[in-house]
């Protein structure tokens, strides 16, 4: 036992120390083994306790599902019945609807039908009055295509002008104040003289305007053509603007200026804006060029003073005529007077009656307090003996 086995390092190890190691390792393993079993016996208890407490809670689940399966079962019965009611109602309550909404939408569409007809006939109705402002509206082409025509030829465009300058006239002045054609000393006839109070020779108005030069610059579509139109315009009015200074400006026969009436207040505007010193040259002339408006504010102040002058001349027969009022209105004033005085008068007697009568309803009150005893008289005399209101005789009747 003592024999040496093997070296350890430098300590030398015998049999009996090697068996005394392995029997210690035996035991410790034997207690390990022990212990080892004691533990999976205790695991497969714990285990077993374990399976038996899971089986009770799965059996108490599973009674619980089918507590809970016959509950459902009978609220799906209940849920199935009320359901049914339910479905039973909602159909009748959509039956109802459809019914309602075919009757609406019959009603809706009988609607419809009647204010489509309608609406129809009123669009027949408005194409009928589209027709009639479509034939107006081709009458009123073909006029304005007329009218174009009268622009174009000279002679009826000056008729056009001096129609215009007369209808102006005519409707702002009276018949005795203008002549249209009136013939000079000079054997000339201008358009139209007007006529001014007193010894005032007449205004001379001219109604011819050369319109083809004016035409051509408008319509120039390049600048040669413009500024040709132009030179050809300048001269055209400024020999317009002579003949009219030469032959109506008569000293001691017409006035010291004249009227050059352009018959549109577009054309009147373009001389204005593009050839300014035509204007200037008119002035310098004596001749006033004027449009449609400007004619209408000058025919106005022609008139006032026209009015003017005739109510100075007959400023007399206005006194006159003022004073007659004035006699009137005192005649009227002292006719008032005399009624407020006989007004006055009646209100007096009025105020003496009112104080008679208020005497007199005194004293019937007075004798109607009065208790007046007289001796019986017989029935036939009392009977003819009328009473006073108010007075009693003794005894009653």
């Amino acid at each position: 036992m003592t024999d040496l086995l093997f070296m350890l390092g430098t300590r030398p190890v015998t049999v009996a120390e090697a068996l005394l190691v392995l029997g210690a390792a035996a035991f410790v393993l034997l207690v390990v083994l022990a212990i080892g079993l004691w533990r999976s016996a205790r695991a497969r208890a714990f285990e077993a306790a374990e399976q038996a407490m899971r089986a009770e809670e799965l059996e108490a689940r599973i009674g619980e599902l089918a507590r809970i399966q016959s509950e459902s079962t009978g609220r799906m019965q209940t849920l199935t019945e009320v359901l049914g009611g339910r479905q039973a109602e909602l159909a009748r309550v959509v039956t109802e609807r459809l019914d309602q909404v075919s009757h609406r939408l019959g009603e809706g569409m009988t609607n419809a039908a009647r204010a489509t007809t309608e609406s129809l006939s009123q669009l027949q109705e408005r194409l009928a009055v589209v027709d009639a402002a479509q034939a107006r509206l081709a009458e009123l082409s073909s006029h304005m295509v007329n009218l174009k025509d009268v622009l174009a030829n000279k002679q009826a465009r000056g008729a056009f002008g001096q129609g215009r300058m007369e209808a102006i006239v005519a409707d702002g002045l009276p018949k005795d104040a203008y002549t249209f054609q009136y013939t000079l000393k000079n054997k000339t006839r201008p358009d139209c003289v007007v006529f001014l109070p007193g010894e005032n020779p007449p205004l001379v108005i001219d109604a011819k305007f050369p319109l083809e030069s004016f035409t051509a610059f408008r319509e120039a579509k390049i600048d040669a053509e413009r500024q040709t139109a132009a030179q050809q315009l300048k001269q055209d009015i400024t020999r317009h603007i002579s003949q009219i200074a030469e032959h109506y400006l008569v000293p001691g026969e017409t006035q010291d200026i004249a009227l050059m009436f352009v018959p549109s207040e577009s054309l009147y505007a373009d001389l204005y804006e593009h050839f300014d010193e035509l204007i200037q040259k008119a002035f310098r002339q004596r001749v006033m060029i004027v449009s449609p408006s400007l004619l209408m504010l000058a025919i106005q102040v022609i008139k006032t003073i026209v009015r003017d002058a005739h109510m100075r001349e007959h400023a007399r027969l206005i006194q006159i005529e003022v004073g007659n009022l004035m006699q009137d209105v005192k005649r009227m004033h002292d006719r008032a007077l005399k009624l407020q005085g006989h007004f006055g008068n009646i209100s007096e007697d009025v105020a003496n009656l009112t104080i008679s009568a208020e005497k007199i309803l005194k004293r019937g009150v007075k004798i109607e307090a009065l208790e007046i005893e007289v001796p019986e008289a017989p029935r036939e005399e009392r009977e003819a003996i009328p009473a006073p209101l108010g007075l009693k005789f003794g005894a009653a009747e």
